[in-house]
């Protein structure tokens, strides 16, 4: 065999490398790819618990809820929707809230029907089910709520939450008091409440196709 000149043989090996690179280059890239598939949740959720302070009414009292939710889509059935909503969820609710004023804690309840996710972020809903003694009278009521799963800064929680009461949700009626709208499913307003205490993990997964019928 004919021994190749020093410029063909430099040539050579020049192509040699880049093709080791760039398989090598390949290689990693899926590698990277499969293991951001594994750590991808295939259901969203949000969970944990926090009290927060109203930035715009801010004394004494302690509100705080309790978030155990997690998405389960398409699986309940609506009138002309039988395959049911991407957004269908499942789980609990927990709404506390105590008056400094007059020593008593209101407590709720609510079994969660909706959930759509995005980075970070979460809405949903939930129909209130039980409601203790000095609580509202929202058994049977659709409450919604937002999260903002902001991670932690020095060890203090950047989480927020929002609500679909209180503030938001309202009907104006020109010069009548105003009243509360009915809340659909996944409907709340930005989480504008900053989190004072505990917190909150949004895990974030893309709303799954319509399953063939």
């Amino acid at each position: 065999m004919a021994s190749l000149s020093p410029r063909k043989a430099a040539a050579v090996l020049v192509a040699l490398a880049a093709t080791v690179t760039l398989g090598g280059a390949t290689t990693a890239s899926a590698g990277t790819d499969h293991a951001t598939s594994r750590q991808q949740p295939e259901l969203a959720s949000v969970k944990g618990a926090a009290s927060f302070m109203l930035p715009f009414f801010p004394d004494d009292d302690v509100r705080s809820f309790t978030f155990d939710a997690q998405a389960a889509p398409y699986s309940k059935p609506l009138p002309g929707v039988p395959t049911g909503l991407p957004t269908d969820a499942r789980g609990t609710v927990k709404v506390s809230h105590y008056f400094a004023k007059t020593g008593v804690t209101a407590t709720a309840e609510g079994t969660v029907d909706c959930l759509v996710t995005g980075p970070r972020t979460a809405t949903l809903t939930a129909v209130i089910t039980k409601v203790g003694p000095g609580g509202p009278d929202w058994v049977g009521m659709r409450l919604g709520f937002s999260v903002l799963d902001g991670g932690k800064d020095k060890g203090t929680s950047k989480d927020r939450v929002g609500f679909s009461w209180a503030v938001a949700n309202m009907v104006p009626h020109g010069d009548k008091e105003p009243t509360s709208a009915e809340v659909g499913t996944c409907m709340a307003p930005a989480p504008y409440a900053p989190v004072t205490k505990g917190g909150y993990t949004v895990e974030h997964a893309e709303l799954p196709v319509m399953p063939k019928r």
